[in-house]
């Protein structure tokens, strides 16, 4: 590996970031840290910030910038960081991103996963759950073979609210407005590479780590 990688990953809803940052997390061994996991992690171990985040989330506000970027220096303080580390899901806009280098953090690369938004709303639109069971379909890459009905345990298979095209699509617009600038923002600092994500995920793995200078 060519150095300790402390990486942002961008990308719009559903282009498939978590699960890149899985596949980093395991082979450069540093810890992919999501903003809503280390949320529910400081709530849940009651650290300052955590009850601070709770009391917004109680009364269904957004918990507030300054509240997450005390979250996550919190984080990256922690000794499982100091080989490096993988932030999905922050900075989601160009302030917090200004914060975290007030913050001192230093950022060695930023990769953002491109999927085109027609191919988004296709991919998250046609997952199909079953409710009893778990299971997960698609109903052009992986239909189930009972047609509507799970092909386990043969109950009818749902849409996820989150998976419906309204939702996504707004989800999408969300993204273009507010975290896109992160783009520009980086390129500028010499920080951005691009992957475009492909049909195969070890496909887009492989793009990644060259990217990276991963093995």
């Amino acid at each position: 590996m060519k150095h300790s990688v402390r990486l942002i990953l961008l990308g719009a809803p559903g282009a498939g970031k978590g699960t890149q940052a899985e596949k980093i997390s395991a082979a450069a061994n540093i810890p992919a840290i999501s903003t809503g996991a280390i949320i529910r992690e400081a709530i849940a171990t009651g650290t300052e910030m955590g009850t601070l985040a709770k009391s917004y989330i109680e009364r269904g506000a957004l918990v507030p910038d300054e509240v997450v970027i005390g979250i996550i220096r919190d984080r990256l303080q922690a000794d499982d960081c100091k080989d490096g580390f993988i932030l999905d899901g922050f900075p989601r806009t160009v302030p917090q991103a200004e914060a975290l280098d007030q913050m001192g953090v230093e950022i060695t690369d930023v990769l953002s996963i491109e999927v085109s938004d027609e191919r988004i709303v296709s991919r998250m639109g046609g997952r199909r759950v079953c409710k009893a069971c778990g299971a997960t379909y698609h109903v052009e890459s992986n239909p189930s073979p009972a047609g509507d009905k799970c092909g386990i345990c043969g109950e009818d298979l749902t849409i996820r609210k989150d998976d419906d095209p309204a939702v996504v699509q707004s989800r999408l617009t969300v993204y273009h407005e507010q975290t896109e600038p992160l783009k520009d923002f980086y390129a500028k600092k010499g920080l951005l590479k691009i992957v475009e994500g492909q049909e195969k995920l070890e496909d887009t793995t492989a793009l990644t780590f060259a990217a990276l200078g991963l093995n």
